[in-house]
């Protein structure tokens, strides 16, 4: 279920002051708890951002030293894309830095 910023399960004041008197135990799972749910999330809108590509598009992407490097997609894994640059590198890119381009 999808809630939105204005109807929550639980009243943010309410569950704040429950924080306030939880233990340590309750804090780690409920943080376990957490990190579980925002991981799906994440993997839930990887998901939806590969499903745009398929192999053999033509992509670009900004590298880490801020470079584009424009290439081809090779294969689609869980969580990123396998890209075959065009100067032969291969990277692993997560779904939504790529852009499609041209095939130029």
């Amino acid at each position: 279920m999808t809630t939105s910023p204005k109807h929550t399960i639980v009243d943010r004041e309410l569950f704040t002051q429950a924080l306030r008197h939880m233990g340590e135990e309750d804090l780690l799972y409920l943080n376990r708890m957490v990190i579980e749910r925002l991981n799906l999330l994440a993997q839930a809108k990887s998901t939806v951002a590969l499903a745009q590509f398929t192999e053999g598009d033509r992509v670009q992407f900004t590298a880490t030293d801020g470079s584009v490097k424009q290439g081809i997609v090779q294969r689609l894994n869980k969580k990123t894309a396998s890209v075959r640059t065009d100067e032969g590198q291969g990277w692993k890119v997560s779904p939504g830095l790529l852009r499609k381009v041209g095939a130029g």
